[in-house]
């Protein structure tokens, strides 16, 4: 098997794997939507070798190989920070819960000293 035959293998387990979380709901649409864009686009690069030998050509990569490590590298790179804007939301919606909670339990604690049984 040569290394585009094996990609694109690789990719159709990935996408099956993508589908597979989606149904047991241990993924959301919203997360998986960039994965999916990820596998086709890896998918179409895979076919489509020359299309993708001619663009790192056009953008200076003497290697292919390179080319595809740098693309690699920065995704990880904006995957980080993507999550790190996840994790912040996150983390503010907690906080903002966490203030109503106990705003909740200040009103109880309230209502009970005022009407003791």
């Amino acid at each position: 098997m040569q290394a585009g035959q094996i990609t694109i293998v690789l990719f159709c387990v990935l996408i099956i794997l993508i589908l597979d979380l989606i149904r047991r709901e241990k993924l959301s649409f919203k997360y998986a939507f960039g994965w999916f864009c990820g596998c086709f686009l890896g998918l179409a690069l895979a076919v489509f070798q020359d299309v993708l030998r001619a663009f790192s050509r056009m953008l200076g990569f003497v290697l292919m190989s390179n080319f595809i490590f740098f693309v690699c590298v920065f995704a990880a790179i904006f995957l980080g920070l993507l999550l790190t804007v996840f994790m912040y939301q996150q983390q503010r919606r907690n906080d903002i819960m966490a203030q109503r909670i106990a705003l909740l339990q200040e009103e109880i604690e309230s209502l009970k000293s005022h009407n003791p049984k």
